[in-house]
């Protein structure tokens, strides 16, 4: 009898010892395995024990994909969301039509609640504003009146590039003047240069500009290999992330020349985590390269060109980082009307744009 009770004991024990064994092993794979317990979707399963989101591989498919909901699951404390647009040029008819409205939110209606979504704002702008601006229709000498500064804030523009051809149309005097309003309205200056720094979430960006167009009007930030790797390198001490704009190529053709592609793989290798770049005018493609991403032109977002169709498309940026990462990449295709009120585009035409820069972009 004592046997019998002492052998129940220990087959008892043995069970027990086996469950602990089971859920000590089943923790360390869990650990080491986190991913095994989420959904496709970055969910939480039933059999997860901690909110460990998945991360899709950003790839061209995954970046024209038509569902882009998974990021919504990821954690808002470490998820953080660049919206970039393409070219800005409050200027010429943009600036007499925005005069003539009384509202200088007017070109901006339309997408401001694109723009106002993210966590920072990215423009090029591609024009001095400056006190005695003269309104006119015609040249391509460009300014815009400084209350253009109203429908920046009203659609939550942070960060602001001048590294492009227009900024010194009314020489330093007007680069001078658009830098110390856009100082005065807290905004990100980047392409005079040296690095414009921000702060989200405890991130820290290090945005960078440079053109290659000219003609240059100092402290405009000009294109050479030295300048561009020496900079990248020095904002690469300050920031975890660095986000370089170019404005560069040959207007209205829809692919990046050799040297595009040159200077893009030489900022990646010098350090950008991300170039974005504009002046074509049309929309260029999108490329992955060393595990970074170079956006060669989002076209026109607000200007006046409309005697052709290209120059009347553009695509919005949602760019998405999470935990220091950029982890997806959305593109909202824009189309100008009435000389520089972009709308966004919806059903055939939407599609049409997004399936062209597939295309190039594979």
């Amino acid at each position: 009898m004592v046997f019998l009770i002492h052998y129940v004991y220990m087959r008892r024990l043995v069970v027990i010892g086996i469950g602990i064994l089971f859920l000590f092993c089943g923790f360390l794979f869990f650990q080491r395995n986190p991913q095994s317990f989420i959904s496709p979707l970055g969910q939480k399963n039933s059999l997860s024990l901690f909110p460990t989101p998945r991360i899709l591989p950003l790839t061209l498919d995954t970046i024209f994909s038509s569902d882009h909901t998974w990021v919504q699951s990821l954690p808002d404390d470490k998820k953080i969301i660049l919206i970039a647009t393409g070219d800005i040029i409050p200027a010429r008819s943009v600036n007499a039509q925005t005069i003539k409205a009384n509202d200088f939110t007017w070109a901006w209606i339309n997408i401001a609640e694109i723009l106002k979504s993210g966590d920072m704002t990215l423009i090029n702008l591609e024009t001095p504003l400056i006190s005695k601006c003269p309104v006119t229709v015609e040249g391509m000498v460009f300014c815009g009146d400084q209350r253009h500064m109203e429908g920046l804030h009203f659609v939550g523009v942070d960060i602001v590039t001048l590294a492009n051809n227009h900024p010194g149309n009314y020489g330093k005097e007007g680069i001078a003047e658009t830098k110390a309003l856009l100082e005065k309205n807290t905004m990100v200056i980047s392409g005079l240069g040296e690095a414009g720094i921000k702060e989200v979430k405890g991130v820290t960006f290090a945005f960078l500009g440079f053109d290659d167009i000219g003609p240059h009007v100092a402290p405009v930030a000009s294109m050479d290999e030295e300048t561009v790797k020496q900079q990248i390198f020095e904002a690469k001490k300050r920031a975890d992330i660095v986000i370089v704009s170019m404005s560069w190529g040959v207007e209205y053709v829809d692919r990046p020349n050799e040297r595009q592609k040159m200077f893009a793989h030489l900022a990646v290798d010098s350090g950008a985590d991300l170039v974005i770049g504009n002046h074509p005018h049309w929309i260029q493609p999108i490329e992955l390269y060393n595990g970074k991403v170079i956006m060669y032109a989002h076209g026109n977002t607000i200007f006046d060109q409309m005697w052709s169709e290209e120059t009347k498309k553009g695509v919005i940026g949602t760019y998405t980082f999470y935990d220091k990462k950029l982890v997806d990449i959305k593109f909202i295709p824009t189309y100008i009307k009435d000389y520089g009120q972009p709308i966004l585009l919806e059903g055939e035409r939407k599609q049409a744009v997004m399936d062209a820069l597939k295309a190039k972009s594979r």
